[in-house]
């Protein structure tokens, strides 16, 4: 990294508008970061504990969670350190993994919702051949790959960011993005920028991928009242997850490279920018905990347990 000796700290102006608000962000934060981990820890150890969750579907939400954890953990944290200071900034060093993490996060929730729809796809429309298409194999390679790929993907994207040279160290934003730091360069950016267009048009592709799946899920599913009752339970709450993380992204990935600093208050860009930070980890698995039957058994049947446990431990 070229600048790591020049360079030792970034500041985020995105704060600026907190001052005020400190106390009561703060609470918000920790009841948000509190609920996030609370849901997504109860669906992953729901599928983990139940053999009758262990099915593609299941393991892919798993997945999910597991992404929601990942993601959230670079961001809440350091967020809610940062609302109680009168200092808001993060090491050259930090700034870069929490850029790796976060955006690693969001494309591995596009890979993970893409193999969601390429699942329903071939359990609607071609249940006979379900199990042999979806065997444990070609499951444990799909999710490594929704994994490697993003994660890969990340790393060019920081590898060129950190060798180019920087004119600034303000970031505007309440945490470090890449294209942030992209724009404080006075080296050339035409191989970020180039990149940068190439991953979004790949994971474009993602969503392309599963609109074209579910035209052909609607399809087959509208032949049967069986079909439609798997496409009302299974597809429902997936197709709610997709339009939630592509808004929140499409929106802070365009107006981070195209929106004009004026436009728009700095507590409407902050909330957009933290929207898929936010959205995706809480609803996600509340959706789907609400919409799937087998899930929402499950997880009331493990806190019933949880609290006869509790009140065992009291008596004894």
């Amino acid at each position: 990294m070229n600048n790591a000796s020049s360079i030792l700290v970034f500041s985020l102006s995105g704060f600026s508008t907190t001052v005020n608000y400190r106390i009561t962000l703060f609470s918000l934060t920790l009841l948000c970061y509190g609920l996030i981990l609370v849901v997504n820890i109860s669906l992953i150890l729901t599928i983990i504990l139940d053999q009758n969750l262990h099915e593609p579907m299941y393991i892919f939400l798993c997945n999910l969670c597991i992404n929601g954890l990942y993601g959230t953990a670079a961001f809440y944290p350091k967020f809610a350190f940062d609302l109680l200071s009168d200092i808001h900034v993060i090491s050259y060093v930090g700034c870069f993994m929490q850029v790796f993490v976060i955006y690693s996060y969001a494309t591995i929730d596009f890979s993970i919702l893409a193999l969601m729809a390429y699942d329903r796809y071939v359990a609607i429309c071609r249940p006979l051949v379900y199990h042999s298409v979806m065997s444990v194999r070609r499951i444990a390679a799909l999710i490594s790959l929704s994994w490697l790929v993003p994660l890969c993907c990340e790393v060019v994207v920081i590898t060129l960011t950190s060798k180019l040279t920087l004119c600034g160290t303000t970031i505007e934003k309440l945490y470090c993005e890449n294209w942030s730091i992209v724009k404080i360069a006075c080296s050339s950016t035409t191989a970020n920028n180039i990149v940068g267009l190439i991953i979004i048009s790949f994971y474009c592709g993602h969503v392309l991928f599963i609109v074209l799946s579910y035209v052909r899920l609607v399809n087959s599913a509208l032949k049967s009242k069986e079909g439609r009752r798997k496409f009302t339970q299974t597809c429902v709450p997936h197709l709610l997850c997709l339009l939630n993380v592509t808004a929140a992204l499409l929106f802070d990935t365009m107006y981070s490279r195209y929106g004009s600093a004026s436009s728009v208050s700095q507590n409407v860009k902050n909330f957009m920018a933290i929207q898929f930070l936010l959205m995706p980890p809480l609803l996600n698995p509340v959706i789907y905990g609400l919409i799937l039957t087998k899930i929402q058994c499950r997880v009331t049947a493990l806190w019933m347990k949880t609290g006869q446990g509790v009140k065992l431990r009291l008596k004894v």
